[in-house]
């Protein structure tokens, strides 16, 4: 199988520049085709420009949107986003791997998927009407495809418990998990958390390593996270609220989650 690792750490010798290049050997030994994008190592620009596209702005202004639909529609996107763009069609499945920094990804990863995620390709994806609002949220561009969050924290797992002080881990990658990737179309799986990531030692590493090989040896059995898809029939279309006969009387962001009889 074909898998495409997006990696956002500055320094290779860190825990992440490990665990990426242990990810890498493990799952070539397995057979599958391996790419990787590592963000900082290609310097990669964060920031939407005007730039992104290889022809002048219309209309003597930048609308991101509009140019970013326009480049991509004309195939004249600046050649790092496609480059990015067709290593994310090549992929059977997407490790993102970071540090959680601020309880969300660092700046430049963001700034992949600000870039990456052209409006055609990642959003703007399917027509409109009184039953479908869209390709998007389990459908679109990314469809069939699985993608999986690998996770450092500085915090200790009970930090990041339903009880804990910086709040459930869930509810923290959920505009991750359920925005980024389930909205264009993947297949999530559960994360890969590491926690106390700056308090590892040997034992500890061999640890996280033993588990995070039988994670990749399940990359493509592993249910997906069981998100309510946009266009099934559970969320009232055009207004897009999950049916009020789904989880009555609850709200907050669990309730995009099936749950189990």
């Amino acid at each position: 199988m074909n898998i495409f690792i997006v990696l956002a750490h500055p320094e290779t010798a860190s825990l992440n520049g490990s665990l990426a290049d242990f990810t890498v050997s493990h799952l070539e030994a397995a057979g599958h085709y391996v790419r990787v994008s590592d963000l900082y190592a290609m310097d990669w620009e964060a920031r939407v420009s005007a730039a992104d596209s290889l022809k002048p702005i219309e209309n003597g202004r930048f609308d991101p949107s509009h140019e970013s639909l326009r480049a991509f529609a004309g195939r004249f996107q600046s050649e790092d986003i496609a480059r990015e763009q067709e290593k994310l069609m090549w992929a059977d499945a997407v490790i993102f791997q970071f540090p959680l920094w601020w309880f969300s990804m660092p700046a430049i990863l963001k700034g992949w998927i600000d870039r990456v995620y052209a409006f055609g390709f990642a959003y703007g994806v399917g027509e409109h009407d009184e039953t479908h609002w869209g390709d998007r949220y389990g459908e679109g561009t990314l469809q069939g495809k699985r993608a999986m969050l690998m996770v450092t924290a500085g915090g200790w797992a009970s930090h990041y418990s339903p009880r804990g002080i910086n709040g459930f881990i869930d509810d923290i990658l959920f505009p991750i998990q359920h925005g980024m990737l389930f909205y264009p179309g993947f297949d999530v799986l559960p994360p890969f958390m590491v926690y106390r990531a700056n308090r590892m030692d040997a034992t500890r590493y061999d640890e996280v390593c033993r588990a995070l090989s039988e994670r990749l040896d399940t990359l493509f059995v592993i249910p997906p996270v069981p998100f309510y898809r946009q266009n099934s029939g559970d969320y009232n279309i055009p207004d897009l609220t999950l049916r009020d006969d789904i989880a009555p009387g609850e709200t907050g962001l669990s309730i995009h989650r099936i749950r189990s009889e």
